[in-house]
């Protein structure tokens, strides 16, 4: 009774390895010639006469010069000329190859090629799982695309996605650009890369630089966000989410934007950009801010839209709608401004025509330096390129100067034109042409009023001491007194045009968004992380099949998922060649087993001994050893080779 219970368990552990194997189809083969070998027990050596060797077997198909089949275990190798077709779409070549009828699982090594209908790959070794219709390398290798030329040390296929997944030191080369990537997946069918990891796009004109982006290969546009940016000639484009056009060198960018002008020493912010390489301009809107630095000390310009065009040497900024100006030691506003790096020259405008009412009043060009405010149509300031240090001012149409007395009093300046120069930065003198009239409260060495001046003159020119007025000089045509406060009118205190405005002055940087809601930023659309694919190599616990054979050149560690250098350079030994020959000179105890489908008779092989040999590309010292020894057989038999590795 033991014994039996003993039995009825040995069947239940062995049935389901019995029953799996035999599920198993078989491979189907064809051969010239099959040659028994008792160095390989259990096994064919099948060659080629004429045709090659065929293996059928599942929907793949394979050829070779020579091959080693295990019939019972269901698994071969291959030598010589390889090439596996599965269907329409995948065609692969090698030297030599291996391939498990149970697992569906082959290698390939010995300048492996494999075709697809948008893509080639080489590599020194390749594994092919078809149950999961992948293919992976770890010894380097290239992929060739409509779009380029990619390289990495360890590459994944999906052939259901026509997905490759290239991984470490990953290179993409096209006539155009360069693209490297700690990891690139690439659609064969559309062309599309998807880049993780620190990647850059190099060009000619260009250089991106993304930690995840899309680069469409075929189309030359691409899509990247995480610290991307563009590098220009002269120029680098930062952003949250970049947008490039390599046809037509355009690009945009989406959030917390900068511009950086490394010749001119300026800076652009805002939330979106748009940037034009062939027609140098640039374009910024959403909290747009321009920066240059003058004297060690930075100018902020900031408006709706800020445009930037030209040349380095020629280097055009504009700005519209509401622009606001601040230095450290000067500020101003106005409806737009226009600035020319090469000149020096910024003009603040007041695009509004028409008479003057209390709001274009407000939208006129206003500018404050110490304790000065200037207003007027337009005003102009020049800098000094060389010292970067501004040199002078001048304010066309209704000019008006107002600075604010130790009182509640304002000491006012009015004329059609206003020249003013600065010393340090700081203005130093003033000069009003035609029709100018002042108020001014005059004050003694002690700094005690001694009353309110009014006159009118020709012209105007005042001093300035520590920011204060310290002198005044009229010319031609004056017409003036001083009154004593008490005696001068309040509500005359106030020339016509008349119009202060020290509460829209800026203080600070932060005064630039005064009053403006800060901007609802676009949400960007991030490019996912990589898939998180199953490892290629599934976990094998011991007991289970192998996904080769034990019969395989390679090793179980060669089977699992770890980053190799390269798979050990396979090397078939000589004893196969020189056991075919034996086989053929027919020694005692061997057994020539034909086909029964060849054509071929055993006597027929026995006289075609130097032209059934394999023409074998690797290793061709085969090739020749067998010639050598069906020339010249009285000679001692070759020594053979090494075993396998």
């Amino acid at each position: 009774m033991k014994k039996f219970t003993l039995f009825v368990v040995l069947v239940f552990l062995v049935f389901p390895a019995l029953t799996q194997a035999q599920d198993a189809k078989k491979i189907d083969y064809d051969s010239d010639r099959n040659i028994r070998n008792e160095k390989y027990p259990g096994a064919f050596v099948l060659s080629k006469v004429e045709n090659q060797v065929y293996f059928n077997h599942e929907g793949i198909e394979v050829w070779c010069d020579l091959a080693i089949h295990y019939n019972d275990e269901n698994f071969f190798r291959a030598f010589g000329n390889v090439r596996m077709q599965q269907g329409d779409t995948v065609t692969l070549t090698s030297n030599y190859a291996e391939y498990n009828g149970n697992s569906q699982f082959a290698f390939a090594s010995g300048d492996v090629l494999m075709k697809r209908p948008q893509t080639t790959l080489e590599t020194d070794s390749l594994f092919f799982n078809r149950l999961k219709q992948q293919a992976y390398y770890v010894s380097g290798g290239k992929v060739i695309d409509t779009g380029g030329v990619i390289t990495s040390n360890i590459g994944r296929y999906f052939m259901e996605q026509d997905k490759y997944s290239f991984v470490s030191d990953v290179v993409l080369t096209n006539p155009e650009y360069i693209i490297n990537s700690e990891q690139l997946d690439f659609y064969g069918e559309t062309g599309h890369a998807y880049l993780y990891g620190p990647s850059t796009i190099e060009s000619e004109t260009s250089t991106v630089y993304c930690e995840r982006g899309f680069y469409d290969t075929r189309g030359d546009t691409g899509y990247f966000v995480k610290n991307s940016k563009i590098d220009y000639d002269n120029r680098t484009v930062k952003g949250d989410s970049m947008y490039f056009n390599r046809n037509t060198n355009f690009a945009s960018a989406t959030n917390n934007i900068e511009v950086i002008d490394t010749i001119n020493k300026s800076v652009v912010t805002g939330h979106y950009a748009e940037v034009f390489r062939d027609k140098d301009s640039v374009f910024i809107t959403k909290r747009a801010v321009a920066t240059s630095v003058q004297d060690n000390d930075s100018l902020f310009i900031h408006g709706d839209t800020i445009m930037i065009t030209g040349k380095p040497d020629k280097r055009i900024i504009r700005g519209f709608y509401d622009v606001r100006l601040y230095k450290s030691d000067m500020s101003g506003k106005s409806d737009s401004v226009h600035i020319n790096q090469a000149t020096g020259l910024t003009k603040m405008i007041n695009i509004i025509s028409g008479p003057v009412t209390s709001v274009t009043k407000r939208r006129s060009p206003v500018l404050w330096s110490g304790l000065s405010q200037m207003t007027g149509d337009t005003i102009h300031l020049q800098s000094n390129n060389k010292t970067e240090q501004l040199d002078s001012m001048r304010v066309f149409n209704n000019a008006f100067l107002i600075q604010k007395d130790t009182i509640e009093g304002y000491n006012q300046v009015k004329g059609m034109d206003l020249v003013g120069l600065f010393e340090d930065n700081e203005l130093h003198q003033v000069d009003i042409n035609k029709n100018t009239e002042t108020l001014y409260y005059s004050r003694n060495s002690e700094q005690e009023l001694i009353g309110i001046n009014k006159t009118l003159s020709s012209s105007i020119r005042i001093l300035f001491e520590e920011q204060e007025i310290d002198e005044i000089y009229y010319y031609q045509n004056v017409d003036g007194n001083l009154t004593p406060e008490e005696d001068f009118p309040l509500n005359v205190r106030e020339l016509i045009g008349f119009n202060w405005r020290g509460d829209e002055r800026l203080i600070t940087k932060e005064d630039l968004f005064k009053g403006k809601p800060a901007p609802e930023l676009v949400k960007i659309n991030g490019i996912p992380l990589p898939e998180d694919d199953e490892d290629f190599f599934d976990e094998r616990e011991e007991g289970d099949d192998l996904l080769l054979n034990d019969k395989s050149r390679l090793k179980p560690e060669d089977l699992q998922n770890r980053a190799k250098d390269s798979i050990p350079q396979l090397r078939e030994p000589q004893t196969l060649i020189n056991a075919a020959e034996d086989k053929i000179e027919n020694e005692e105890g061997d057994e020539l087993l034909p086909n029964e489908k060849s054509k071929i008779k055993p006597e027929d092989i026995q006289n075609r001994v130097k032209d059934s040999i394999p023409q074998l590309k690797e290793p061709q010292s085969l090739i020749k050893a067998a010639e050598e020894k069906v020339k010249n057989e009285e000679k001692p038999e070759a020594e053979e080779n090494q075993p396998d590795e």
